[in-house]
């Protein structure tokens, strides 16, 4: 007996059983925009699938071209393919998804970058007690 043969993907996408880790994206072109139809091969999804997607997770909002085509960004592409992990991998719910969505967006805005101040020096006190004193000095020889 002859082994059964996989079928092959479609382009852009993982052969059945191989799963990509989420939002992966070094498998997309290097675009600026993709039309729904590039994005729905990309992604391995059917294009009302992903119109879907749009009415159900705030964060996709692909721009429109003036004959009302949708333009995904491969920011989007990314969110996508994390969407897709999701509900497809993780299993979860289209609300869990949204609901962890929304909370990884706050712990990356908890965890903000530290001001300026504090990425340009390593110890911002010492820095201020060294110009303090060169200030004194200074104000001392004007004396």
């Amino acid at each position: 007996m002859k082994p059964r043969s996989q079928p092959e993907a479609p382009e852009g996408t993982a052969p059945p059983g191989t799963a990509k880790p989420p939002g992966q994206a070094a498998a997309l072109p290097e675009k600026l925009y993709f039309r729904i139809g590039e994005a729905s091969r990309l992604l391995g999804v059917p294009a009302h699938v992903l119109r879907y997607w749009e009415t159900e997770f705030p964060a996709l909002a692909p721009r429109k071209s003036e004959g009302g085509q949708r333009l995904y960004r491969r920011k989007d592409l990314e969110k996508l393919l994390l969407i897709k992990h999701l509900l497809y991998e993780q299993k979860f719910t289209i609300a869990g998804a949204r609901r962890w969505l929304a909370q990884q967006a706050r712990r990356r805005r908890s965890a903000a970058p530290p001001p300026v101040q504090q990425r340009l020096f390593a110890d911002p006190e010492s820095v201020l007690r060294q110009v303090r004193s060169e200030l004194a000095a200074l104000a001392e020889m004007l004396k």
